[in-house]
């Protein structure tokens, strides 16, 4: 959408332009626990140094897949996991996309 709005006029002022473009967060489906659960998972312990997008292409092949891991486990940033936590790794990714998307 575009966004023209004068409360943000300091802003577009600072930065020489005179509207800007925001997008629109996409709304997520959400399911029951139990449809979670039914997906087929494996358990990776979070250690230090671990990122989603690793995670990712390790599992997946493609580190653009990390937030689907990230969706999972309902923990949206890396910062939302510490050292030692289980985190639920769909093994079938189509699987995954069809609950995550």
């Amino acid at each position: 959408m575009l966004n023209e709005n004068e409360q943000y006029r300091n802003l577009f002022d600072k930065r020489g332009i005179k509207k800007i473009i925001q997008y629109k967060t996409k709304s997520k489906r959400v399911y029951e626990q139990s449809v979670y659960d039914a997906v087929e998972t494996v358990e990776h312990i979070w250690k230090q140094g671990d990122m989603y997008w690793r995670l990712a292409s390790i599992f997946y092949g493609d580190p653009n897949y990390w937030w689907v891991i990230a969706d999972f486990n309902k923990r949206p940033t890396e910062s939302h996991n510490k050292i030692g936590d289980v985190l639920r790794i769909p093994t079938d990714l189509s699987e995954a996309l069809q609950v995550a998307s």
